[in-house]
């Protein structure tokens, strides 16, 4: 969810650029936001930055975060969450991740091409995912190169369904609730010349899930997945930046539908509800033009692409999924270019706005 890279992002705001950090520094903070699957959610956080005694006087050295929020929104939805980035020993040690319980609902809109009206249900799900890499590149003028060994647990519970619908009949995998488990490896390379907001370089995560365990009402299945997530960054002039982002997920084997590739949310096509297509496999191009307006203020315009797949066809070229929008940022943290998001997309019959911290890839 973004919400982690909101937490995460926010934490920056709390030490001004000219102050002696400490090893340990606890800052409380505010968290408010607006998508369409939440409208609009407030609640607190508190963060907690270390920089571990090993790695004092180097200042390469990223400070690690822990951040414990709440937040609670419009459609009566609860999230508890815990996420965090820990580097270690010079970056040579690099782990993040997840705990968290949600109380949630979202639309169905059906898997693949069976599309159906849009069903509300409710889940209440714990999750926790595990990510640790070490660095098997030194880093310099190109980049970092991690790999490591991944490993979640989700226990989603469906506590109500549509009644009469699709989800509840006991047709869609996992559509009465799943227990999901298992691990597998992953590749993380990174050359940004910043992390918030990258003027040049390259960033691409790409993981391995070797056959996860789904035991749910309609049975016990096994899946494996590969997906990469690769974005790059190009000055086309003085605080002009063009990114551009690709996706790719494939699933061999059966998952559950809340395990499934999904198109839609604050990430991959904005301007479609999270999840309001989803399959086996998928594919996204999107770009966005980052231009400067005033002082802190600037805005971006962006459009992206995307299909769909199953163990029939691996992508369904000729039924695309498209998107575009525009937006404001505005900065509130100038060291790091961390920015305040608000972006309105639109796509087919749809459309969506989006008021989050950090930027969509």
């Amino acid at each position: 969810m973004f919400l982690t890279t909101s937490l995460l992002g926010l934490s920056c705001l709390s030490t001004p650029p000219d102050t002696v950090p400490k090893r340990v520094a606890v800052f409380p903070l505010p968290l408010v936001y607006y998508t369409p699957e939440t409208r609009l959610a407030y609640g607190a956080a508190a963060t907690a930055t270390v920089r571990f005694r090993r790695d004092a006087g180097d200042s390469t050295a990223r400070p690690s975060q822990l951040t414990f929020g709440v937040a609670y929104t419009q459609n009566r939805q609860l999230l508890v969450y815990l996420p965090f980035q820990v580097f270690y020993d010079h970056n040579r040690y690099y782990a993040y991740g997840e705990a968290g319980y949600y109380r949630y609902s979202y639309f169905f809109f059906g898997v693949g091409e069976r599309e159906v009206p849009r069903e509300l249900y409710e889940v209440n799900f714990q999750r926790i995912r595990l990510n640790a890499f070490r660095r098997i590149v030194p880093g310099g003028r190109r980049g970092k190169l991690y790999a490591g060994l991944r490993y979640q647990v989700e226990d989603y519970d469906v506590t109500r369904t549509e009644p009469n619908g699709l989800l509840g009949s006991g047709a869609v995998p996992g559509g009465r609730g799943s227990r999901l488990t298992g691990g597998g490896l992953g590749l993380f390379y990174d050359a940004r010349d910043r992390v918030f907001f990258p003027n040049r370089g390259v960033v691409a995560d790409v993981a391995y899930w070797h056959r996860n365990r789904a035991a749910a009402a309609e049975g016990t299945t096994r899946f494996s997945r590969l997906s990469a997530d690769v974005s790059s960054y190009h000055r086309l002039a003085p605080h002009v930046v063009l990114a551009v982002n690709y996706f790719a997920s494939y699933t061999a084997g059966t998952a559950p539908f809340n395990a499934l590739s999904l198109l839609g949310g604050t990430r991959r096509l904005r301007g479609y509800y999270e999840g309001r297509y989803r399959d086996q496999n998928a594919a996204v191009l999107q770009t966005e033009l980052r231009l400067p307006v005033y002082r802190r203020l600037g805005a971006v315009v962006f459009g992206g692409v995307g299909a769909l797949g199953d163990e029939a066809r691996v992508l369904r070229l000729d039924a695309p999924k498209a998107a575009y929008g525009a937006g404001l940022r505005f900065t509130v943290n100038r060291r790091d270019h961390l920015n305040l998001r608000l972006d309105y997309g639109l796509g087919r019959h749809s459309s969506g706005l989006y008021i989050t911290i950090g930027e969509a890839f």
